[in-house]
């Protein structure tokens, strides 16, 4: 059987990681609908989003020759399930505007550790992208940042850093089963809700329950697969910036159920910020494609060496 090539392969990371992103994308809506504490919402969803990728396991296994790191492995849990705790909290603490914008100094974090612990060095592509979304969210959320919700605020950018890490932890766990690590931390996270449960009994009624099964299964269970999946395959700095198309398509998912329009500013710091981020993956899929040209020639040169009579 072919091997698919590097080049393919980082294509196929890429549509992933942006099929995770319009799942992700429709979650500040949903959790605005749900009128549960914020624990509760975060660990039922995550208990589902377990069940439904324990039921997955069975049916497609990891090799049984895969095996995770016990540093990253862990680590990526904990760091994911703070960032679902922190970002459900938030969002019933601050507007959906402040979440997205403040989390989303994921990147930067992204870019940092996966620097430092992955060993990952950004190339110029994957700065000048960073830049890039950092003015085009200001220009997306516009006037829209509410500095009087403190809290929300700091948890929102508590959330981002939570993400970048686990967006780290779970590129070094590349070569293991990242399906596994994400798994890991739903159940830490559900676990963590479960307390919160008898501290505030969750009204169980179809308006709040049918979302709650929708963002279990689909909006963090189906994302989860879909970023172990991907992250497999491109650096942790590309995911996130390739994710960061979550906060252009919320919006969206407002506009078609509300009809909330967005703003000019919106629109214009969208298409920044996707402009941004097609260009860093396109030079990622050219820089791709150059690497497996230089390594063929590379290859072909020491066959000729080998074979030479001179050798």
């Amino acid at each position: 059987m072919k091997v698919r090539s590097e080049k393919t392969e980082y294509i196929a990371g890429q549509l992933s990681v942006l099929g995770a992103a319009f799942f992700w994308s429709t979650s500040g809506l949903l959790i605005k609908m749900v009128e549960w504490h914020p624990f509760v919402i975060a660990g039922t969803r995550s208990f589902i989003a377990a069940i439904f990728m324990l039921i997955i396991r069975l049916i497609f296994p990891p090799p049984k020759d895969v095996k995770n790191r016990p540093i990253p492995f862990w680590g990526n849990a904990i760091a994911l399930a703070a960032t679902i705790l922190t970002f459900v909290t938030a969002n019933k603490l601050t507007t959906a505007a402040n979440v997205i914008l403040l989390q989303y100094t994921a990147p930067i974090w992204a870019a940092l550790l996966g620097w430092w612990l992955a060993k990952e060095k950004p190339n110029w592509e994957h700065w000048g992208a960073l830049l890039f979304v950092i003015g085009g969210l200001l220009l997306f959320f516009g006037g829209s940042l509410d500095s009087g919700a403190v809290l929300g605020n700091l948890l929102s950018i508590l959330s981002g850093i939570c993400l970048g890490i686990h967006m780290v932890f779970l590129r070094m766990l590349k070569d293991g089963s990242p399906r596994d690590a994400m798994l890991a931390g739903h159940i830490v996270c559900a676990l963590a809700g479960i307390p919160f449960i008898f501290i505030e009994p969750p009204l169980l009624t179809a308006p709040m329950v049918l979302p709650i099964l929708y963002m279990g299964i689909f909006q963090i269970g189906i994302a989860s697969l879909f970023i172990s999946y991907g992250i497999k395959r491109i650096p942790a700095i590309q995911a996130m910036l390739t994710s960061i198309l979550e906060p252009i398509l919320s919006p969206v998912w407002v506009f078609l159920i509300i009809g909330e329009r967005p703003s000019f500013y919106a629109l214009i710091g969208g298409a920044v910020i996707i402009t941004a981020v097609v260009a860093s993956s396109v030079i990622g899929v050219h820089r791709q494609g150059q690497n497996e040209r230089k390594l063929k020639a590379e290859r072909m040169l020491e066959a000729e060496r080998m074979l030479s009579p001179h050798n």
